[in-house]
């Protein structure tokens, strides 16, 4: 239990319960039959088992994921029919080709759904070398309100994306504008997924608009493919697709085995049994007497000689046991200790016939298994029999057994400048002397009186436009690179620069200027030395800036 989508953490153990699902116990089946070892827990006060008998590669079907020291595994969720088609496909052809499997296995099977949008060859190739990843997008379509009105419903998250860190991740991309396009974002889930994304304008191409949330959110990742297992439970190694689901078959048939030698001890322990019931009921009057009248009814048991007729009440001729010129027939002490055991009511003529068709049975029942051990052929298909009996219950025709995630192809969206997805204003960029920067709607006179904190006053004031990328130069001789179409409004005194970019307070604002491309600047320093640079060069892609001229000690 991880939780829940929104990222909840799950309860203690102490407040739950749990049941274990039909897909748990065919984990287990075989379990109490000698399948698999055993070894002693953490402290030694019990045994667990080393590896589960799994009626189906649960490695695969419900993936896996961890940390070792120096070494990681990360193993997506497989559909379960897939891969039981897949072993189907191994069993009856040894050696077929790792890309024959990927005809039956389409790729992962996310529990949240979602949509792949890899290549096939890269899912090839991932299968092939057990190293890879798969990019995995929400699944979104088109709601239409009417009147021209539109709105994007997200219905599929990615696996393992937390839904309350996404809406908090887009709510971000519309207050930083990284997406311009995006005007809203609700979470309307109940039962389901239903995250609602409302665009800036109707005329917003909605393909263009998940393009860009795609690389700006988390509504696509890449989940990376490290198949690192334990392939003979020692050594780790990186397998691929066929290596893995190669070991599962082999475990399956090491299980098959053990549990066939032991439902052997068990019917030949039953034969056993059954012989000396057998015995007592063709002497009963005899067994009866020896148990009435001797002290030690089991040793005298075991030392009597059953091959002498001990007629019974009943006519001689329906007599069928032992004559008196058959080897001697003696009663072993499993047979004593059953035949003392024996309830009353079990005395009874009906009895004896029911234990004879017993016996007859688990007799064909112990050649079959002879049989089994030894012919290969048989094994297998025994295996092949025991995976389709699992498909029939847990494929895709049962309840939760259908694929969730489906394939398409990626269509990519041309990278759009951000200016291009602006509307084109005019504004009126202020910068105070305390670098408290505001644009105001609009050009207005650049003489007007501005209002500004107490003790601060106007310092750069020039007309610009929305789509304009401002280029900010400090003391420091780094660039820095804001869009103008971030600059908080001119209703108020601003907001200092300084949140915007990272120049240190002890670093003053030299200029602020419109970035004009093709252009090219003079940079100086106090002491004369200087140089052209174009303006692409000195452009900024990171709050951090860039470095364009060095200063001594003495310079700046």
């Amino acid at each position: 239990n991880f939780g829940n989508i929104d990222g909840d953490n799950p309860a203690a153990s102490r407040y739950t319960e749990a049941r274990m699902t039909a897909a748990a116990e065919a984990l287990l089946e075989g379990l109490s039959e000698d399948a698999v070892d055993f070894r002693d827990n953490y402290d030694g006060r019990l045994t667990e088992p080393s590896v589960l008998p799994a009626s189906f590669p649960n490695l695969l079907a419900n993936g896996s994921s961890g940390i070792a020291v120096g070494m990681a595994t990360n193993i997506p969720p497989h559909n379960l029919h897939e891969l039981i088609d897949a072993c189907l496909h191994l069993i009856k052809s040894p050696g077929a080709a790792d890309d024959s499997l990927l005809t039956h296995i389409l790729g992962p099977d996310f529990p949240t759904g979602g949509v792949i949008v890899e290549p096939p060859e890269n899912m090839a190739e991932a299968y092939r070398t057990g190293r890879g990843s798969f990019r995995l997008r929400a699944k979104w379509e088109v709601e239409d309100l009417g009147r021209g009105q539109w709105q994007i419903v997200v219905t599929e998250i990615p696996y393992q994306v937390q839904k309350s860190k996404l809406i908090e991740k887009l709510a971000e991309v519309i207050q930083t504008k990284k997406v311009p396009l995006l005007a809203d974002v609700r979470d309307e889930s109940a039962e389901d997924v239903r995250v609602v994304l409302e665009p800036r304008a109707r005329s917003v191409d909605p393909d263009m608009l998940m393009g860009m949330l795609f690389r700006n959110s988390d509504l696509e990742i890449r989940f990376s493919l490290n198949m690192n297992v334990l392939i003979d439970g020692l050594t780790p190694k990186v397998c691929s697709l066929k290596e893995v689901l190669r070991a599962f078959l082999d475990h399956r048939r090491d299980v098959l085995v053990r549990r066939s030698r032991h439902r052997l001890g068990k019917i030949d322990h039953r034969l056993e049994v059954l012989e000396g019931f057998i015995i007592a009921f063709l002497h009963l009057d005899r067994v009866i007497d020896i148990i009435r009248y001797d002290d030690d009814p089991k040793s005298a048991l075991m030392a009597e000689d059953w091959a002498h007729p001990h007629i019974r009440a009943t006519s001689e001729k329906d007599y069928v046991g032992p004559k008196a010129t058959d080897p001697e027939i003696a009663l072993t002490e499993v047979q004593a200790e059953a035949i003392l055991n024996m309830r009353l009511r079990s005395l009874r003529r009906l009895e004896e016939l029911e234990l004879i068709a017993e016996r007859d049975a688990l007799t064909a029942e112990r050649q079959g298994i002879m049989a089994l051990l030894a012919d290969e052929a048989l094994q297998w298909a025994r295996i092949a029999d025991e995976l389709r009996e699992t498909r029939k219950q847990f494929g895709r025709t049962s309840p939760g057994g259908a694929r969730r995630t489906q394939f398409a192809l990626a269509a990519d969206v041309a990278d759009v400048p951000i200016e291009a997805m602006i509307d084109r204003e005019p504004i009126t960029v202020v910068c105070s002397q305390m670098g408290w920067v505001r644009a105001m709607t609009g050009h207005i006179d650049l003489t007007r009186d501005l209002k500004f904190k107490d003790g601060d006053a106007a310092r750069f004031t020039f007309h610009a436009e929305t789509t304009d990328k401002l280029l900010v130069f400090g003391a420091n001789g780094r660039f820095y690179t804001v869009s103008a179409a971030n600059l908080p409004g001119g209703r108020g005194m601003g907001e200092p620069l300084r949140l915007m970019i990272d120049l240190p307070n002890e670093a003053e604002i030299i200029d602020i200027l419109i970035h004009k491309p093709g252009e090219k600047l003079l940079v100086a320093s106090t002491d004369g030395n200087g140089f052209v640079v174009p303006e692409a060069e000195v452009l900024a892609q990171t709050r951090a800036g860039k470095q364009v001229l060095n200063l001594g000690a003495s310079t700046a």
